[in-house]
């Protein structure tokens, strides 16, 4: 086997997953804009946040590389090969590049911390890389009992939509709420049609991720439910912000979505929906950010 090449070094990244980190910030800065007063917008702390978030989404990656990788979960993959589990690059070295993005994200949150003085930021900044960490990483990691989508939920829905929109004015709203439910539900959605695809080689290494408790057919619908239910929440706000309604040219990605992960038979086809899954995350966020601050 070759050594990672920076290609692959890239590849381990998962690009696609970032737009999980971009749109919760971009639906909290719109938020934030639309609730503060004249200049109290601040962009520097909005662009702290999304270097917060892209790290650590790309630190939790890098980190699941590693756990899976070390573990032998990864040693068998329908999806992309990973760095340990394909044997390009040593543990160790995935493990710093983990380690220094983690270190990226606690920079940019301790500089977050010191410009608005909330404190207990650092709390929440320090469960944060614990989530991230914990997620296939230490001796229990939640992601092997069915707990990934619950946790993705949390911190990329409700703690970095809301989050966002918090540093920048000391305020949330309810559209604020709305979007991060959104955000979160899709980000659950792209965790369970990723444990779809692997299903069957994690029910054989004993990982017990909710697609493997609750079956393929549940798997298929409960995805469905979470990539379009987002839209219902975006229609029902934006009969107070008609902007909004561009969120639902979102669907020219998610319906193919479902579509794909409905009908598919092999494992390798739910790569494409994964990938939808993704623009369609992006296109949600941005129609957010457009909707509430201009």
């Amino acid at each position: 086997m070759r050594p990672a090449r920076f290609g692959d070094w890239v590849g381990g990244a998962r690009i696609r997953t970032l737009p999980m980190a971009v749109a919760p910030v971009l639906i909290g800065t719109g938020a934030a804009i639309f609730a503060g007063g004249p200049g109290e917008y601040h962009w520097v702390r909005a662009l702290l946040c999304l270097v917060t978030a892209v790290s650590l989404q790309i630190a939790v990656n890098y980190a699941n590389d590693y756990s899976d990788g070390v573990r032998g979960t990864d040693a068998v993959r329908v999806g992309p090969s990973r760095l340990v589990g394909s044997g390009r690059a040593s543990a160790r070295s995935v493990l710093i590049v983990a380690f220094a993005f983690f270190g990226i994200a606690a920079v940019a949150g301790i500089v977050l911390t010191v410009l608005t003085q909330y404190w207990w930021l650092l709390i929440v900044g320090a469960a944060c890389i614990a989530a991230a960490w914990f997620y296939t990483g230490g001796k229990r990691p939640y992601g092997y009992y069915a707990l990934g989508e619950v946790f993705v939920f949390l911190f990329f829905g409700l703690v970095a939509t809301l989050g966002t929109m918090f540093v920048q004015v000391g305020t949330l709203s309810q559209e604020a709420w709305f979007g991060a439910a959104g955000a979160g539900l899709i980000a659950c959605s792209a965790i369970l049609v990723n444990n779809l695809r692997d299903r069957d080689q994690d029910r054989l290494v004993g990982k017990r991720t909710l697609s493997v408790l609750i079956g393929s057919t549940a798997s298929r619908v409960l995805f469905v439910v979470l990539l379009l239910a987002p839209f219902l929440l975006a229609s029902w706000v934006a009969f107070l912000y008609p902007e909004l309604w561009f969120s639902l040219f979102a669907l020219l990605a998610a319906l193919p979505a479902c579509v794909i992960v409905v009908t598919a038979q092999q494992p390798r086809e739910l790569i494409i929906a994964l990938r939808l899954v993704g623009i369609t995350q992006l296109l949600y966020g941005l129609a957010w950010f457009w909707a509430l601050a201009f």
